[in-house]
């Protein structure tokens, strides 16, 4: 019996995957450009505001893509202490925020840049580093790149 034709997520799921390996060494993701890259597949397969955490070793490795916070068309409420938690299960030494603006407009709100702030104190007070926050639509932003970080 032949099988119809894969959903899109699961093709988006295996385009992620082939996208990490072709960009990365041993999980290290070796330049911006293969993140925004493998973020932008990731997140492509959303209709609403998804809000995630790549979890980084201490040699920047991916050790997970948590999406932690699914909001409406155009929000997700985020909460630090979530954030925080699922840093300290992981024993993760670093992190990049990364969401999705459903609308295809990438450019970073102000409560973009105020959660930004919110989750950069948080863990510093636990000494992880937010190396970038990247907001996925048609194209990428990244917080890091501005120099907002």
């Amino acid at each position: 019996m032949q099988q119809g034709p894969q959903p899109v997520n699961q093709v988006l799921e295996q385009a992620a995957d082939i996208l990490m390996r072709k960009y990365s060494r041993d999980g290290v993701f070796e330049n911006p450009n293969a993140v925004k890259d493998y973020l932008k597949v990731k997140f492509g397969q959303f209709d609403r505001e998804v809000f995630g955490v790549m979890l980084l070793d201490t040699q920047n490795r991916l050790m997970k893509l948590e999406l932690l916070f699914w909001g409406t068309i155009n929000a997700a409420s985020v909460y630090p202490r979530e954030v925080v938690k699922a840093v300290l299960l992981a024993n993760a030494a670093g992190v990049v925020l990364c969401h999705n603006h459903p609308s295809g407009v990438a450019e970073p709100s102000q409560a973009d840049r105020a959660i930004t702030g919110k989750l950069s104190s948080a863990l510093a007070l636990i000494d992880v580093p937010v190396l970038d926050h990247i907001v996925v639509g048609e194209q990428t932003v990244s917080f890091a790149e501005r120099g907002w970080l």
